[in-house]
């Protein structure tokens, strides 16, 4: 019994600290932190982003782990929510500028002097998708 258990964290740390690694490396050789602080013009506070992103982790990793009953009030997740929409819309963004993923897409599905409207299609879809979700999923 003691080696199962053993093996068990053994395992788990090791999968954890795999998975950390690379998204460390995700980040840190895409240069996606960096990206994201031009193009929102506050380089002077990359190091709370670098934070941010760290702490982000750390608290999806101990919510997935517990199921936290935190016990809010709506009027104030509502906020909580658009900051933490925003910040991962931030990133996705931060992510496809250094990719160069728009305008690949664009001459692949022939809109090359319309990403705008490309843009907004995504946009769109991420958020009819998430209301969908919400109202689908979490309601029930």
């Amino acid at each position: 019994m003691t080696i199962k258990i053993v093996a068990v964290i053994f395992i788990g740390l090791s999968s954890g600290l795999m998975v950390g690694s690379g998204f460390v490396a995700f980040i840190t050789v895409l240069g996606i932190i960096p990206r994201l602080t031009q193009l929102s013009k506050t380089m002077i506070m990359i190091h709370y982003y670098e934070w941010a992103v760290i702490f982000g982790a750390l608290a999806g990793v101990i919510a997935s782990l517990r199921d936290p009953v935190l016990g809010i009030p709506g009027f104030i997740l509502i906020p909580l929510g658009l900051t933490g929409g925003v910040f991962v819309g931030m990133l996705a963004a931060g992510l496809t500028e250094a990719l160069n993923v728009f305008p690949i897409l664009a001459k692949r599905i022939n809109l090359d002097g319309q990403i705008v409207i490309l843009i907004m299609g995504i946009v769109l879809g991420k958020i009819f998708g998430s209301i969908f979700q919400w109202l689908y999923f979490v309601h029930r």
